[in-house]
């Protein structure tokens, strides 16, 4: 997603500064423009890494910070992420846009909203934990927290997702997908309006069933559709009505079904 958002937000006539873990990335960035920087937290990030780190965001008001909790082992989420933290209170940046997942909600078949999974810094979850630490206690900078439903779109066809496996659960489970197009307008629409201070939920409004969607989608492919066990249990419905009351932002792609030919 990041590409796609800092080329959207050159069009807004933005300033953009872009990091990638991998160096040969960079001629990519600087042919669209965007002022390239390498970067790879973990075990190799050293202590002049995080000085340039901090040097970079000197030069930004607004830290996008979608970095996936995949990178991190195990339990070390929050712990990949905290020169990040330090650098954003040395270069006291204005703002900061933590792209969070809907997967810290608990995996119940009921509505989710924002304030069923509390992000604070001692939660049970590495995600949760990490998010708290980019929400500050003490007023440094603003933030806001969008917890993003699964991404589909170019490059991520979901018809690809399951397709061929059989004798799949949940099948009586709703998705919570979110197309590219909707990423990059919610995400850019925050920095344009300034809408600070928020946990948001981002996620199409409509939620086909696992056993209607996957196989309309694999067929659309032409792949083979993949199967549902009968009577499947449900899931977790993620409610972005809350987003949607506070973005200005009209979703191009409410309607996952019918977002096919776009992905």
């Amino acid at each position: 997603m990041g590409l796609p958002l800092a080329k959207h937000l050159l069009t807004q006539g933005h300033r953009v500064l872009g990091t990638t873990t991998s160096a040969e990335q960079l001629p990519l960035l600087a042919a669209e423009g965007i002022e390239g920087h390498y970067f790879k937290l973990g075990a190799e990030f050293s202590a002049a890494d995080e000085e340039r780190l901090t040097g970079m965001l000197g030069q930004a008001t607004t830290l996008v910070l979608n970095v996936p909790p995949r990178a991190a082992i195990a339990g070390g989420y929050p712990q990949l992420l905290r020169p990040v933290h330090r650098a954003v209170a040395a270069a006291h940046v204005q703002a900061v846009l933590f792209v969070s997942t809907t997967g810290v909600y608990p995996d119940e078949a009921r509505p989710m909203r924002e304030t069923d999974a509390i992000s604070t810094r001692d939660a049970a979850s590495d995600v949760l934990r990490t998010e708290g630490h980019f929400v500050p206690r003490y007023g440094q900078w603003q933030s806001t927290v969008v917890r993003l439903g699964g991404l589909i779109g170019p490059g991520r066809a979901p018809g690809r997702f399951l397709a061929g496996r059989r004798n799949l659960p949940q099948g009586d489970a709703p998705t919570n997908l979110l197309h590219l197009t909707d990423a990059v307008g919610v995400l850019s629409s925050i920095i344009e309006h300034n809408i600070w201070g928020h946990t948001l939920n981002v996620c199409a409004e409509q939620h086909p069933l696992r056993r209607d969607f996957y196989p309309a989608a694999a067929t659309y492919l032409g792949l083979e559709p993949p199967t549902f066990l009968p009577n499947g249990g449900g899931s977790k419905l993620i409610d972005s009505s809350r987003l949607r009351d506070l973005v200005p932002y009209t979703f191009q792609h409410d309607d996952v079904l019918a977002a096919l030919p776009y992905c």
